[in-house]
């Protein structure tokens, strides 16, 4: 995706891998952020290599990961519940499908399921669990599904208008799209700076504001019908951001800021991640 006038912003190094240091462009028009360089399609894999990547692993091994899980059970109902309010009960396309457990979650549910997963230790895990996943959104018939969900997902792509384009494309009309993002306007990236876990920069290619998704969901055709937050969301990164700042996860330090940072959403609407309500026109051609 060509933003013409990115000037640069912020310099962060990527604490949970390669420890290289990246560029973070802003782009004033979008209130949109950009990581540079960019890594090459075929490099990118290596700076996923870690186990603590839980996304792509079903890990219990510390205390925070099986948190982590129990906390992502409860998500993952609430997820659902979201689809039920806005979609029509039919198919589903989920985009990035990590291990899983959304899709199975939703195929308990009653919807027919479909996930895409590009890395494949996740999508042997996801498959194993009874979900059917492609190897490519590309090959799928156009206007399939009543809802398509991203969630944490569209920060990873290399072109997001493109990727909207897409999930327009497969959409019934009258479907809703998910798109669950971080958001840097969010009091938690202010506390933390380039500390924040949020950038994870270079698997987080592009920053987003709502200034940013309004504008891209506009473009794409898209109405955007709600913005709802992700208030857990506040205190897992906060406890990466501490880890990578102090070294450790202090959880008494992590709760405050995730705490404060959404007592102060309640006012602004910045959460430390939000989910984007689109739809797609019934009168679509």
């Amino acid at each position: 995706m060509h933003v013409p006038d990115l000037t640069p912003h912020l310099e962060i190094p990527d604490h949970s891998v390669s420890r290289e240091l990246f560029t973070v462009y802003r782009s004033e028009r979008l209130d949109l952020l950009a990581t540079h360089p960019q890594p090459a399609a075929e490099a990118l894999g290596r700076y996923y290599e870690s186990e603590d990547y839980i996304s792509h692993t079903d890990g219990k091994r510390s205390l925070f990961e099986r948190v982590y899980h129990l906390v992502k059970s409860y998500a993952l109902q609430q997820k659902c519940r979201l689809i039920d309010r806005f979609a029509t009960k039919g198919q589903l396309l989920d985009i990035g499908a990590g291990t899983g457990d959304f899709l199975a979650t939703a195929l308990a549910q009653g919807w027919e399921v479909t996930g895409f997963e590009p890395n494949a230790k996740a999508a042997a895990i996801a498959q194993s669990k009874g979900v059917t996943l492609t190897d490519a959104t590309s090959a799928l018939p156009a206007e399939t599904f009543s809802a398509v969900t991203m969630w944490h997902v569209l920060e990873h792509v290399p072109d997001p208008k493109a990727q909207l384009d897409e999930l327009y494309r497969l959409l019934q009309p009258g479907g809703v799209a998910f798109v669950a993002v971080p958001n840097f306007r969010s009091y938690d990236a202010f506390y933390y700076g380039t500390f924040w876990a949020a950038y994870d920069v270079p698997r987080h290619l592009w920053h987003f504001s709502q200034t940013a998704i309004r504008a891209l969901a506009t473009e794409s055709s898209f109405e955007l019908v709600e913005v709802l937050p992700m208030k857990f969301d506040a205190f897992y990164v906060s406890l990466l951001s501490e880890k990578y700042q102090n070294g450790s996860m202090r959880f008494l330090s992590a709760f405050r800021v995730g705490w404060r940072s959404n007592r102060k959403a309640k006012r602004t609407g910045e959460y430390s991640s939000l989910i984007y309500v689109l739809k797609k026109a019934k009168n679509s051609l």
